[in-house]
């Protein structure tokens, strides 16, 4: 079994200025007076949630990949490598630089005795109305390798915030649409995740029509993608809160040869097996007016040593 994950770290900034980035905030003079101390404890806590992301299942190994978003740059997946919790596994990382103004960038953690990384490229996400011009935010992570001896390609994406319009995070549903319909044109036998925090829910016009994300198994037709995030946010479960609800925003989702769909369950190849949001006790506040939300690093102004406004999540994938 393998399991492969996806978390949104919620500003992982080193404490020193990134030529031409707006990351003032996150320095020792900026708001959220960003020291060494602070950055050490960030590292050390979000190691501990991606060393025990996959353990329910697996719990010698844990996760095979895990997609973030949040990063500010390679010297801050460097340190978070070599946290002890993740240095014992040997997680390694891929990353290209990105356009964002703020700085973040996703990338891929894996461990390299589970995946083998093959080619790794950054395909731009592209503001296409006058009205965005000069504008640039986070690409779209194409990371092709092998699993269990199979051709997997994951695709780690940050869409736009709930700041911007529904229409720029509907075109990168396009988008992403595009890119998977080129992996698939280069070997229709590929197994693609497209994973990330899409700042949609699955039910938006993004996932749903844009990128075309099934709810039902029986409705993902062949070269098609399956989204088992919709049932679980209707069931009320969910990785970030607004106001008291919960939005399923980090999804991963599958395309169609990860599927069991006849309802006869065939792991001669890489099948999904089982998805979940990743819950422990130490990721949500446990007492005061947010009382079972995310405990987060700063909340309110204010240092909380916590972790991330996210939850992750995870698929897990069988075979025999």
């Amino acid at each position: 079994m393998y399991g492969i994950g996806f978390y949104n770290l919620e500003n992982l900034f080193d404490t020193t200025h990134d030529e031409g980035k707006n990351d003032y905030e996150f320095l020792p003079e900026g708001s959220f007076k960003w020291d060494a101390e602070k950055y050490k404890c960030k590292l050390h806590n979000m190691a501990r949630v991606l060393a025990d992301m996959g353990t329910d299942k697996l719990p010698e190994v844990g996760c095979a990949a895990i997609g973030v978003a949040e990063v500010e740059n390679a010297k801050c997946l460097t340190d978070l490598c070599n946290q002890p919790a993740l240095k014992a596994r040997n997680f390694k990382f891929v990353h290209i630089e990105g356009p964002d103004q703020r700085g973040i960038d996703c990338a891929l953690l894996y461990n390299p005795q589970l995946f083998k990384v093959n080619h790794v490229k950054l395909v731009p996400y592209i503001y296409n109305r006058p009205e965005d011009a000069g504008r640039a935010t986070r690409g779209f992570l194409v990371v092709s390798g092998t699993m269990a001896k199979e051709h997997v390609t994951i695709i780690v994406n940050h869409l736009p915030s709930r700041g911007a319009p529904s229409y720029a995070r509907e075109d990168g549903g396009s988008q992403l649409r595009v890119v998977k319909d080129s992996l698939q044109k280069d070997d229709p036998k590929v197994k693609l995740f497209i994973m990330g925090d899409m700042n949609d829910d699955p039910n938006d016009a993004s996932m749903a029509k844009c990128l075309g994300a099934r709810r039902e198994m029986s409705e993902v037709e062949e070269g098609g993608l399956y989204n088992p995030w919709w049932n679980m946010l209707a069931s009320g479960q969910g990785t970030l809160q607004f106001q008291g609800a919960w939005n399923l925003f980090d999804q991963i989702i599958l395309s169609s040869n990860l599927l069991n769909k006849s309802g006869k369950e065939d792991y001669s190849t890489l099948k999904l097996f089982d998805y979940q949001v990743f819950r422990r006790d130490y990721l949500i506040q446990q007492e005061g007016a947010y009382r079972g939300n995310t405990l987060r690093t700063t909340a309110g102004g204010k240092w909380q040593n916590g972790y991330s406004d996210h939850l992750p999540t995870l698929v897990y994938l069988k075979k025999n």
